[in-house]
């Protein structure tokens, strides 16, 4: 008898249905899974047959053979464990039969998602989420996911999710045992991370922490300049507490791609603070951008709508650090393999810090430098121009002294910081509302045009810098946006010269590196 139950797969983030047809009968004992399956899939052969036999169902030796339609994709993981017992069940009038043994049509309301241990107990998978959301738009309104993955279920609406723990709820599902869909539940957005820390506990660092502002009200890249201990790793792991909180939309956006990964918290079940990523500098290229056989999302991906941190930046592989270019440029990286071409959100903050020379000291008021001058212009050359163009703010970060650390001054919370973040981002959303931009980091050229102009006053700052620093045409309009934001912290409608003025104080590196 032949069997149809409907699951889902993913390719990258986007679903897509699955039908898996079950067909059993007599000849030589034979389990074959066709239509394009990995080994996880190929492997589920014995994870299907015990957990069939350990649910208390009959699986007598007979010839059965899957397929996974449509043929022509590659499927992925252990995602159809549970689509293909039930299958085989259904096939052999075990499961889903009406009283004239009839299979139920009931059963093709549904769309089944899961792992299978060896016991019958399905377990978590990765990618529910982007299956929900994929799921929901093509019309689905049924569908059976592991108890596990419940949480991550329950912040999506329009679709009635079923969670099941064992091969045996999922029969006495189909069977027409009536169950309740999962509760949906509001989407409780707001906090930080636990590495992050609070601005009030920065000693001095005063021009730094007004960088750090501006990056964040604005949406922009920040690189970090100064000796080692200055406080350039405790500044960076500040900032995820004075961004905006995530939009309901942004951290659905981010949670898929965690989804996906496998990396989502499953008590939480989705993400809920901007994300704050630090690979170390050992990191390939395959782990920022993503990639592997299953083109799988990496850590400019795992920082979307967040922060990517590089710390030490110049002790990174040159070949690493120039792939940052186009998504810091577009937003997005594709991952391109033989088998699939697969387009990532990579929408991040970039925030980069390193030494003015190879032993730290260049510059330094307490240490001496012991490096030659060649050795710190090949130093400063390992970031190339077209990447230092797309960092908006160079900010030194100077050295802190024995009276900064013992002062007791009461400084600006992260929350005080945030307040002004949060009403200069509320002026850009106002702004720039029905064109798909929320911060000034990414505005067009178009707009740039519209909402940058300068006065004769700004216009000869500008040009002056210009010529002096010898700056790109990218670099000149980073400026402008920069002032743009700098105008808004300030409450400002036009931008005044004083904005350019600062903004063009955090363009110092340019002309060290060319």
């Amino acid at each position: 008898m032949l069997a149809k139950i409907n699951s889902y797969a993913l390719n990258g983030l986007e679903g897509y249905g699955v039908t898996v047809e079950v067909d059993i009968h007599a000849g030589i004992p034979n389990f074959d899974v066709v239509g394009l399956p990995d080994t996880a899939i190929k492997e589920s052969r014995e994870r299907v047959r015990s957990a069939v036999k350990n649910s208390g169902y009959d699986f007598s030796p007979r010839r059965i053979t899957v397929n996974l339609a449509p043929a022509y994709t590659k499927k992925e993981g252990p995602t159809f464990d549970l689509a293909i017992a039930l299958g085989i069940l259904v096939s052999t009038e075990q499961a889903g039969m009406d009283e004239n043994n009839k299979p139920l049509p009931s059963i093709r309301d549904y769309v089944f998602l899961g792992e299978l241990s060896l016991s019958g107990e399905v377990t978590r998978i990765n990618g529910v989420m982007p299956m929900l959301i994929a799921a929901r738009e093509h019309g689905v309104k049924k569908i059976v996911i592991p108890k596990a993955n419940s949480n991550e279920a329950k912040y999506i609406c329009g679709i009635d999710v079923y969670a099941v723990g064992t091969l045996r709820d999922a029969v006495s599902l189909i069977n027409g045992e009536t169950r309740e869909p999962i509760e949906k539940s509001d989407v409780v957005l707001g906090g930080i991370g636990r590495a992050c820390e609070d601005l009030k506990f920065v000693k001095g660092q005063f021009a730094a922490k007004r960088a750090l502002e501006i990056a964040a009200a604005g949406g922009h890249n920040i690189l970090m300049i100064g000796s080692p201990g200055g406080g350039k790793t405790m500044l960076a792991k500040c900032l995820p507490g004075i961004l905006p909180d995530l939009t309901e939309q942004e951290a659905l956006e981010t949670t898929k791609i965690h989804s996906v990964a496998g990396i989502l918290d499953a008590e939480r079940g989705i993400v809920t603070s901007r994300p704050f990523r630090s690979p170390h500098h050992t990191t390939s290229r395959v782990a920022l951008t993503g990639g592997g056989s299953s083109a799988k999302p990496g850590e400019i991906s795992f920082s979307h709508n967040g922060v990517l941190f590089l710390d030490e930046l110049p002790e990174y592989p040159r070949s690493v650090l120039e792939i940052l270019r186009q998504p810091l440029e577009d937003g997005v990286v594709t991952v391109s393999r033989a088998a699939r071409s697969v387009e990532y959100p990579a929408n991040f903050m970039l925030v980069a810090s390193m030494n003015p020379c190879p032993c730290g000291y260049y510059g330094s008021t307490t240490h001496t430098c012991s490096c030659s001058p060649s050795q710190i212009q090949k130093y400063m050359s390992r970031i190339s121009g077209p990447l230092l163009d797309r960092i908006d703010l160079h900010i030194e970060v100077d050295e802190v002294n024995y009276d900064d650390l013992t002062k007791d001054v009461q400084t600006e919370s992260s929350a005080q910081v945030k307040a002004r973040v949060n009403a200069a981002r509320a002026i850009q959303t106002t702004r720039y509302a029905g064109t798909g931009v929320y911060s000034n980091a990414k505005m067009t050229s178009e707009m740039i045009k519209k909402y940058c102009a300068l006065d004769a006053a700004g216009e000869k700052i500008l040009q002056a810098a210009f010529d002096r620093l010898g700056m790109s045409a990218r670099a000149y309009t980073r400026i402008l946006k920069v002032a743009r934001t700098i105008a808004d912290l300030d409450g400002q409608e036009r931008i005044l010269s004083r904005h350019v003025a600062e903004a063009v104080m955090y363009r110092s590196l340019d002309k060290a590196v060319k």
